[in-house]
């Protein structure tokens, strides 16, 4: 399993119909088929300048790549992600079993 995250910071002023259009249009990435588990996120912690996060999971390696290859995904990253956000910072893991404990 893989859990993709993704916090970001938008251009757009907070509130605003443009900001809403944006986190809709995120949304959407949940429909292509490999991704599980998908949460669109505002951050509360004052610890960063992120506003937003992304999480979903992906069975493997495999459903990951065709997620990245995704038609859908090419076309949010081009159209949505490039243009409309500022900063961003990708995490993916994996579990991590140390000595059986998980």
């Amino acid at each position: 399993m893989i859990r993709h995250t993704v916090a970001f910071r938008l251009k757009h002023p907070a509130g605003t119909k443009e900001e809403a259009s944006f986190l809709q249009a995120a949304r959407e990435l949940a429909r292509i088929p490999t991704v599980k588990h998908f949460e669109c996120l505002r951050q509360t912690s004052r610890k960063n300048n992120f506003a937003f996060g992304l999480s979903m999971e992906f069975d493997d390696e495999e459903a990951y790549r065709l997620y990245n290859e995704h038609p859908e995904h090419t076309a949010f990253v081009q159209r949505r992600w490039i243009p409309e956000v500022v900063e961003f910072i990708v995490l993916d893991y994996e579990p991590l079993d140390v000595g059986g404990a998980g």
